[in-house]
């Protein structure tokens, strides 16, 4: 199944898709979030689906795409998880996941503005996948993690680099401004993709290709980054992992690119969707 919400913002309605196009499942009479996963919402909207679908209203094409899920527990964050990446920012590659949050607060829709922070010089695009967790989780082994995944989604992990890199070492606070979460179009389940460790990343900035990965070259691949956050922390149904991003992003290049008002990042994971996002200036 591919998931989505969509409407306004904070007023957001869920949905499906299908081969046929976009349609309103706010019959089924819950949001998708944390409850929804626990009480095995996926299986239960599946069968609701098949015994109702055909009386569910079309969403209109155009109509704005909130994130596929309402806000997480936390939003989890692997760094330089492609070797790549990790070369071009002149890091060694990491024995173990380095692992960062991310303000659940800087969560917005796929196609909705990047909001460039107040006093930002070094505003920087990540494309990356994210894993959605479907069931609790704590002390989980690897060979079982992928029982604990619901699904995927296309995530844009945006990063001030002066507040991640220049002012206290907390990468916390160069990845959590408003906007800098933008997830989706959709929350796609597991059973969708046949190989989630070999598929394609890819994002442009104004047209131009400056990413083009593939999952296949993550240092740690998704179970494994399961498992090992389950020893340090209880993984909640709809806790967000962004696993990293490939080598392309403005910090990397010589001399450094960042983004500025009136931009447009466009990204895309195969299966997964794509998303657009034009910067703007912050404003009061």
């Amino acid at each position: 199944m591919k998931l989505i919400r969509f409407g306004l913002p904070g007023a957001e309605k869920p949905g499906v898709v299908t081969a046929a196009g976009m349609f309103d499942v706010s019959a089924f009479g819950e949001d998708f979030g944390e409850r929804f996963l626990e009480t095995d919402g996926l299986n239960r909207l599946a069968k609701w689906w098949d015994a109702n679908g055909d009386k569910c209203p079309r969403v209109a094409d155009g109509t704005r795409l909130g994130a596929p899920l309402t806000r997480p527990s936390k939003i989890i964050c692997i760094g330089l998880n492609y070797a790549d990446h990790a070369r071009e920012t002149g890091a060694a590659i990491p024995k173990e996941p380095i692992v960062f949050f991310k303000s659940t607060s800087s969560l917005v829709g796929p196609n909705d503005d990047l909001v460039i922070p107040r006093n930002s010089v070094k505003t920087d695009w990540e494309v990356e996948l994210a894993v959605i967790i479907g069931k609790k989780a704590s002390y989980v082994d690897e060979k079982d993690a992928m029982d604990y995944v619901a699904g995927y989604a296309l995530h844009n992990d945006y990063s001030e680099r002066e507040f991640q890199l220049e002012r206290g070492g907390q990468w916390v606070k160069g990845k959590s401004n408003d906007t800098f979460a933008p997830l989706g179009p959709w929350l796609v389940t597991k059973d969708e993709i046949a190989d989630i460790n070999n598929v394609r990343l890819w994002l442009t900035v104004n047209g131009k290709k400056m990413q083009d990965g593939n999952t296949s070259n993550l240092i740690f691949n998704v179970p494994f980054i399961v498992s090992y956050l389950s020893q340090f922390m209880t993984l909640i149904p709809g806790d967000v992992i962004s696993t990293g991003t490939p080598a392309g992003v403005g910090l990397g290049f010589n001399p450094q690119i960042f983004l500025k008002a009136g931009d447009v990042v466009e990204l895309g994971i195969d299966g997964l969707g794509t998303s657009k996002q034009t910067a703007v200036a912050w404003q009061k």
